[in-house]
């Protein structure tokens, strides 16, 4: 697929980058379109070789303190019948963002112009509690740029894992940043790590970033864990310069991930525009978050392959804003 350069693409106000018009008029899927049949294909006839499979799901308990002032996770075991203890359901309330999520298309836009994707107005968009009693009569206003999308079609294709941890501390040293406080990571330390792990892009990746949040939050104590949720929210990522912005357009990443519970530093730098605006508002490229990598991370380092199988496919909650990833990497 013929792409236009980061620096082709029109701005959307003060907006550079702006992706609207490299995708069909009514689209809601973004760079998951990069995600053909025959990019699906390949991935699986060149990756999947040994059968070994990883989640790469947190499970849905965790954190049990959410970041972003966001719901505790609740999961219920009830008796089906009562007074029978063989028969039970299960009955979840989550925030679907608290744990390991896709950020949808609904989730972000662009704040100051209030549209979301595709210039769909905010205010266009119902929110609260909507019945669907008919499949075949769906409200196109409460669907509209609805995680469902996604969800049918599938984020499947080659996953490359960036294993920065492993990149900042070969040798003994120490990670030069805390994953709980708030650092930017530059498109030169991407590249380095990709170039030391011999990786080499190609349109439709899905690119993974370990950063180190999973790690320290299972290795520190309960008193930090569950101070997280009730402290200013501060974490590394990536940081939101039009640099960065080049790198992840150019490469034509179909989606990108971190075990992060934010992909970008957190909070931006003062006077700069969160990323999720550019990638969600103005690409719709999915955004994953807390993806659990650890396992992955140290097959691919056992093995020396950082290329994978990724397949993913979220919750179909029509007009969903996000949803658990169901992600697992396969080799």
């Amino acid at each position: 697929m013929s792409l236009p350069t980061f620096d082709e693409l029109p701005a959307f106000k003060n907006y550079p980058g702006c992706a609207w018009n490299v995708w069909p008029e009514n689209d809601e899927l973004g760079t998951v379109n990069l995600l053909t049949e025959d990019v699906v294909k390949r991935a699986a006839q060149e990756e999947i070789r040994t059968g070994k499979s990883f989640s790469l799901n947190w499970p849905i308990q965790f954190p049990n303190d959410p970041m972003f002032s966001r719901k505790t996770p609740e999961v219920t075991p009830l008796t089906k019948v009562p007074g029978l203890l063989t028969v039970r359901d299960d009955v979840l309330h989550i925030n679907t963002q608290s744990g390991t999520q896709w950020d949808g298309l609904k989730h972000f836009g662009i704040v100051e112009h209030g549209v979301y994707y595709k210039g769909i107005p905010g205010d266009s968009l119902p929110l609260g509690r909507h019945a669907i009693p008919d499949p075949l009569n769906i409200d196109p206003k409460f669907s509209k740029l609805g995680i469902q999308n996604w969800a049918k079609h599938g984020i499947c294709g080659r996953g490359v894992l960036l294993d920065l941890v492993r990149f900042y501390t070969e040798g003994g040293k120490e990670l030069p940043y805390d994953p709980f406080t708030s650092h930017a990571i530059g498109v030169a330390d991407l590249e380095a790590c990709a170039k030391k792990q011999g990786v080499e892009f190609r349109q439709g990746d899905i690119l993974i970033l370990r950063v180190g949040f999973i790690q320290k939050f299972t290795t520190t104590t309960n008193e930090l864990r569950a101070g997280l949720g009730a402290k200013e929210d501060h974490c590394a990522g990536i940081d939101n310069t039009d640099d960065m912005k080049r790198f992840l357009w150019n490469n034509h990443f179909a989606a990108v991930a971190s075990d992060q519970p934010a992909l970008e530093r957190w909070p931006p730098s003062e006077g700069t525009h969160h990323i999720h605006q550019t990638l969600l508002g103005l690409w719709g490229m999915p955004i994953g978050e807390f993806f659990d990598v650890e396992d992955l991370s140290a097959y691919c380092k056992e093995t020396g392959r950082y290329t994978f199988y990724f397949s993913s496919w979220p919750l179909a909650i029509i007009g969903g804003v996000a949803s658990p990833p169901n992600a697992a990497a396969q080799f």
